[in-house]
């Protein structure tokens, strides 16, 4: 009788642990599926992001490549404060002009069709605690997968990619001596607007030969791996 209730007892725990664990799992699931569905590359690879970018909508496109665009080079030329001031002035005076000029129309023809930006105003612009709850809890999931992350590669946890890291900083001081970051984000802009209609006309010869840099850069490290010594080559290993 003891046996039975003893068994009974394990089953049930072994159960409870299962349960724990599948819970545990589908939770990391749903949290792992939330990062991909809000992080940056999915934002980059959404269909409004890439309708833009490979005009598919000339007019559209247009638009926000010369908006972003003019921005940039404003605030290479001023600064952010002059820039964002100008905007807001700019913005001013369109909507005070359109209602001095609605409100003269609506003189003259003796109409009361009232404020002219009533429908916009009534519209509510408050921002819901979920969605601010949602967006708080997404950045941070950033922050803290970007904080393993440095840690892992400040601390040394795998050589290779540490120096991986450390090249790309050595380069980026090369970059930084000859740009600023505003030229780096005006060439950015530009590029993005621009590759993506060149990569889709050439895409057979851009795949073969980035396939051919990709299985260079994989027999370069390849080697290298093979020259560390047989301590770090173990850890790697493991």
């Amino acid at each position: 009788m003891a046996d039975s209730m003893t068994q009974s007892a394990q089953i049930s725990s072994s159960h409870g642990l299962a349960d724990g664990q599948n819970s545990v799992a589908t939770k990391d699931s749903k949290m792992s599926d939330s990062f991909q569905s809000s992080s940056p590359v999915s934002l980059i690879q959404s269909p409004q992001v890439k309708d833009l970018v490979h005009w598919r909508d000339p007019k559209k496109s247009g638009v926000v490549f010369g908006l972003s665009l003019l921005t940039l080079l404003s605030l290479a030329a001023f600064s952010v404060i002059s820039v964002v001031s100008y905007l807001l002035l700019a913005l001013l005076c369109v909507t005070i002009s359109f209602r001095i000029y609605k409100a003269v129309v609506q003189a003259v023809q003796k109409s009361d069709d009232g404020h002219p930006f009533k429908a916009l105003m009534e519209k509510d612009v408050s921002v819901p605690p979920e969605t601010f709850r949602k967006h708080v809890d997404s950045s941070l999931t950033h922050i803290n997968r970007l904080l393993k992350q440095l840690r892992k590669l400040f601390l040394v946890e795998d050589l290779i990619d540490s120096l991986k890291l450390a090249v790309v900083m050595w380069l980026l001081t090369y970059v930084g001596a000859v740009f600023n970051g505003i030229t780096i984000l005006i060439l950015a802009d530009i590029l993005l607007f621009a590759v993506p209609p060149f990569y889709e006309k050439n895409k057979t010869q851009i795949d073969h030969y980035m396939e051919i840099a990709r299985t260079q850069v994989n027999t370069t490290m390849a080697k290298l791996q093979e020259k560390l010594p047989g301590a770090i080559k173990r850890t790697k290993a493991e």
